[in-house]
């Protein structure tokens, strides 16, 4: 016998649905992109990553827009994040929970 499978339509991820949901990763800085020394954090072992506000965002998004202000200077991980990608729908799902 078989099983009916309905085609069920995924929303859409788009600039204008994006709920900037990789911007409270933590992105650790291996290469020079040009990121503002601002939007810098250096662990006690002297690595560089983003850094995040104590509401758990990057420090570079804009938090009205959600819009990066850094956006030519991003970090290569942000760079490789793909919007509407796995790895983008996954975070989509995980529910946020401010570090504040």
């Amino acid at each position: 016998m078989a099983i009916n499978i309905k085609n069920i339509a995924e929303k859409e991820v788009t600039c204008s649905t994006c709920q900037a949901c990789c911007c409270r990763l933590e992105v650790i800085l291996f290469t020079d992109t040009g990121v503002p020394d601002a939007h810098i954090a250096v662990d006690e072992w002297g690595g560089e990553t983003m850094l995040r506000l104590d509401d758990g965002w990057c420090s570079a998004l804009d938090r009205e827009t959600l819009l990066c202000s850094i956006y030519e200077n991003r970090p290569w991980a942000c760079r490789e994040f793909e919007m509407g990608s796995y790895d983008c729908r996954i975070e989509r799902e995980i529910p946020f929970v401010s570090v504040c």
